[in-house]
């Protein structure tokens, strides 16, 4: 039995690149509700934290280009929320894309370790997360994938995580439960970083994603440069684990 018993992905950054449709659709969502739009690198810098956190600070952000940098009031969020979710669930992989190793990676993790529970856990909505795991052909790797309204918390918050290494252990209830310091959070910010610290699991940073700055900050156990890297990391994850 290999001493790492379960992986958990996060989404975003991670597995896929979806920036551009994730811009597109918020700036959809300011057109329609007569604000200005926003360059892409600086909606990239709000995801991660789920997609009304999302649509409230592009909404701030869009308001204070405006001139006019009174905060909206939560029944306006709440309405941009649903008009960007509906925008979004049509328009979810006009563009995004598997980031390049992501398959190959898999693959070999499947292929050395057929037994090792994989799983994602992202704060994007459960459904699209779902529905593009599935797209792409990755919902095969994973027993779980849980989304931002799966829980009544997000990441950081540790419950999903938590529920995910219960749930694993129950797969093989003949074996010794998993214990956290078993399990790695993957991800690309700090959020995937504090969730694993919050929930005692081992943290593997990947760098190409949409927060290298506060991926870096957080500092992670390893990084990768590239995710057709995660099993050679992760094999010195284990290493380390044993010493």
């Amino acid at each position: 039995m290999p001493v790492l018993r379960l992986l958990v992905f996060d989404l975003d950054g991670t597995l896929v690149d979806s920036q551009i449709d994730l811009a597109n659709s918020i700036n959809a969502t300011l057109e329609h509700f007569g604000k200005p739009a926003l360059p892409s690198q600086t909606i990239a810098t709000y995801i991660g934290d789920g997609a009304a956190t999302l649509v409230r600070r592009s909404l701030d952000h869009a308001q204070r280009i405006a001139g006019r940098p009174d905060p909206h009031d939560d029944a306006f969020v709440d309405e941009a929320l649903a008009w960007f979710i509906a925008y979004y669930r049509i328009h979810k992989v006009d563009f995004t894309y598997l980031y390049p190793g992501v398959m190959e990676a898999l693959t070999t993790i499947r292929r050395h370790h057929p037994c090792l529970p994989m799983a994602v856990l992202t704060n994007k909505p459960v459904d699209p997360s779902r529905a593009i795991c599935k797209y792409f052909g990755l919902d095969r790797f994973f027993f779980q994938i849980y989304g931002g309204n799966s829980f009544a918390t997000k990441k950081p918050h540790p419950e999903g995580l938590l529920t995910l290494i219960r749930e694993a252990s129950q797969l093989n209830s003949d074996k010794p439960p998993i214990q956290p310091h078993e399990a790695v959070m993957i991800g690309d910010s700090h959020v995937d970083v504090e969730t694993a610290r919050a929930a005692g699991t081992l943290a593997l940073g990947c760098v190409y994603g949409f927060s290298p700055a506060s991926l870096t900050a957080a500092q992670p156990d390893l990084s990768v440069q590239h995710a057709i890297d995660w099993p050679r990391a992760l094999g010195l994850l284990e290493e380390t684990s044993l010493l």
